[in-house]
């Protein structure tokens, strides 16, 4: 018995398109699991991450919190008055500093909503919103969507994985361009996250092949 037999998600996806049925097979059941945080910090952290290895990230963000101590991640009212050589020595560089403070006065001003608040909000909206901010395209709000707000139907197609994902396991000769994809995307409704989450697996599976030959 497959997984997606057993799982709406994979089950619609294998029915949408024969391709998928044997990645699942491979990979077995989605194990995403988001990590419920405000958007305001779910954006900082994004902005962290920017054109760098995790660890990297997570060691500036490291630094970030021992400025502000307790248990909780420094509120924004805390970040907009750390002075900019206090973020620096954290690892920022000066883009994602303007960034930062960027995102402050979005929290501030009620553009960047609270969680509560974004549970109302559909995913459209948030998009329209988020990508105000400076530094903040259309994939970061994509990737908080579907890390900390658990959206079910978020496909990413400017991201290179989720492309590559589809070219291997359709055995193309180049990536599908971003508008292609949304369009053959468009039947994996209501689960393109469960897809991306799938294609990225198949792009891992792929990394790894080269890297062995």
């Amino acid at each position: 018995m497959t997984h997606a037999a057993n799982d709406p998600a994979a089950g619609h996806l294998a029915a949408a398109d024969p391709a998928f049925a044997p990645l699942i097979a491979r990979i077995g059941p989605c194990t995403a699991t988001p990590k419920p945080r405000e958007p305001y910090e779910a954006l900082v952290r994004a902005i962290a991450h920017q054109q760098l290895h995790g660890r990297a990230a997570e060691a500036i963000l490291a630094r970030l919190a021992a400025l502000h101590p307790g248990p909780a991640f420094p509120q924004p009212e805390q970040l907009a008055a750390t002075p900019d050589g206090a973020l620096r020595a954290c690892g920022f560089s000066g883009s994602k500093i303007a960034a930062i403070r960027d995102i402050c006065v979005h929290t501030f001003n009620g553009t960047v909503p609270t969680m509560r608040d974004a549970a109302s909000l559909p995913d459209g909206e948030l998009i329209r919103r988020l990508v105000a901010i400076r530094g903040v395209g259309r994939w970061t709000v994509e990737m908080v969507l579907i890390s900390t707000l658990g959206r079910p139907d978020v496909l990413p197609v400017d991201d290179f994985g989720v492309r590559e994902g589809w070219r291997l396991i359709k055995q193309l000769p180049v990536q599908p361009r971003p508008k292609e994809l949304a369009a053959i995307g468009e039947a994996w409704a209501p689960w393109r996250s469960t897809a991306a989450w799938y294609l990225w697996r198949a792009s891992d599976e792929g990394k790894k092949i080269k890297q062995s030959n």
